[in-house]
């Protein structure tokens, strides 16, 4: 394992339409300390791509145009290139998977590609977004047999609803609707991997990461941002409170905070943040957090929370508590 967080070995895999547009974004961002792989049963949405990485799936089964939006298909083509998957994954420290819900190839080959990766011994998470209302119950069905498929083979799952994206993005047309679900992918895995890999004020370690994330099934991520007096406090507040999460975080064991601002961001507004996201999980949970300056920010400050190690039992009991 890693000692050096420069050493860590950290691979995306976008898998499907989806997941790929989330890793074209990473790359046009010019995401650090990253490999980028796209994975596709579509040969021309792959020749679009400007990764480096690029795996066609199940050549014989699709004959290389699309899952025509059948998981079985999508399922059966990553099982046609299971070796090639596999060495996509060998020698990595953590791998995420990163795919829309729903479709063909996203839905039936991401699990693969995530037991695969955890067979290889790297720290697995999966960052997935549920599919819109407006694209039919088909998809919507397809997508909760995905994610259920998905859990059973990675450490954590980082689920965002598109639906509840719509609240935070509002009347926009289609296809901003969807660049904007497979931007909150990218943030999923932007969060983590640049706790790990940016030079920081604070820095986390591989280690610290793995802890948290490790064999813990459902993860929360949310993000907020705010500027002003009290900034941290009001940007904290608004990361537990993002639509994006489909539960709270009343529960959580563990989570990871990390806090991004301009050059006089300070320790004392981690602290603030962190006593919020404290205060909201049950005061019982393990928070590590790193903190990042950006200049571009100014004034302003950006705070990225992921929490981890819900129990069912927990659950239960908070949603009692509400009644």
């Amino acid at each position: 394992m890693p000692e050096m967080n420069r050493n860590a070995d950290i691979r995306v895999i976008g898998v499907g339409g989806g997941g790929s547009n989330a890793v074209n974004r990473m790359i046009s961002d010019n995401v650090q300390g990253i490999s980028c792989y796209v994975a596709n049963t579509d040969v021309q949405v792959l020749k679009s791509s400007p990764a480096e990485n690029k795996l066609v799936l199940g050549n014989d089964a699709t004959k290389g145009l699309g899952a025509g939006g059948n998981p079985e298909v999508g399922r059966k083509a990553a099982e046609e290139s299971e070796q090639e998957i596999r060495e996509a994954v060998k020698g990595a420290d953590m791998v995420f998977v990163t795919a829309g819900m729903g479709g063909g190839t996203g839905t039936g080959a991401a699990p693969l590609v995530a037991k695969l990766a955890k067979e290889e011994g790297a720290l697995t998470i999966a960052v997935v977004t549920r599919p819109f209302s407006f694209e039919g119950k088909r998809r919507s069905k397809n997508a909760e047999e995905g994610i259920e498929e998905l859990k059973k083979y990675v450490d954590s799952l980082i689920i965002v609803s598109n639906d509840n994206l719509l609240e935070v993005i509002g009347r926009k047309p289609i296809e901003e609707a969807f660049q904007a679900a497979d931007n909150v992918l990218r943030q999923g895995v932007q969060t983590i991997s640049d706790l790990i890999s940016v030079e920081a004020l604070v820095n986390l370690d591989f280690a610290d990461v793995r802890s948290v994330m490790q064999n813990q099934g459902r993860a929360l991520i949310g993000i907020g941002m705010a500027e002003g007096e009290d900034k941290a406090i009001t940007a904290a507040e608004k990361a537990i409170q993002s639509p994006l999460l489909e539960s709270d975080i009343a529960g959580a064991k563990s989570a990871i905070i990390n806090i991004t601002g301009g050059d006089k961001v300070s320790l004392y507004d981690a602290q603030n943040a962190v006593a919020v996201i404290q205060d909201a999980a049950g005061g019982d949970v393990d928070c590590i957090f790193g903190i990042a300056i950006n200049e571009q920010l100014g004034d302003a400050i950006i705070v990225t929370v992921i929490a981890t190690g819900f129990e069912e039992t927990a659950k239960a009991k908070n949603r009692k508590s509400k009644q």
